[in-house]
């Protein structure tokens, strides 16, 4: 697809195929190395500390098997990026959600809650990405005729 933008130059859509791809490899790849983290205790040696108390109260078990369930969601949830993108996505943007509502109500790392929010609007901007390649992909469907009425 060649659009005209100017005199003389032209673009192809390549930078929004660019970013279609590079959010994908990064929805994939962190919530399943945040996901494994949550079981190898490389990145942080107490994950529980992010837990909010009331979010603690809620779920079955301690922190420490909250934090494993954690981790089980990240996974699939990365695995949904790279399998259906634009469900995956969301799926990332809601639990993104979570965590932080999870980190503001702890009243602690809100520089985390931040960040966390980019990563919320980038994994929304992947899955309008990814529904708009879906849609240019989408065979269309020719206009049902009515027949000549005259």
């Amino acid at each position: 697809m060649t659009t005209t933008t100017a005199p003389g130059s032209t673009r192809t859509g390549q930078g929004a195929e660019r970013a279609f791809l590079l959010l994908r490899t990064v929805f994939t790849v962190a919530p399943i190395a945040f996901g494994l983290d949550k079981f190898a205790g490389l990145l942080t040696g107490d994950w529980e500390k992010y837990l909010a108390p009331w979010i603690n109260d809620l779920v079955p078990g301690n922190a420490h098997d909250a934090m494993l369930a954690v981790g089980v969601v990240e996974v699939v949830a990365g695995l949904a990026v790279a399998v259906v993108p634009r469900f995956g996505a969301l799926l990332v943007a809601g639990w993104l959600a979570g965590i932080i509502v999870d980190l503001v109500t702890l009243g602690d790392y809100y520089d985390v809650a931040l960040r966390d929010f980019g990563l919320l609007v980038g994994a929304l901007a992947l899955a309008l990405l990814a529904l708009d390649r879906d849609d240019a992909t989408r065979p269309r469907r020719a206009p049902v005729s009515r027949g000549d009425r005259s």
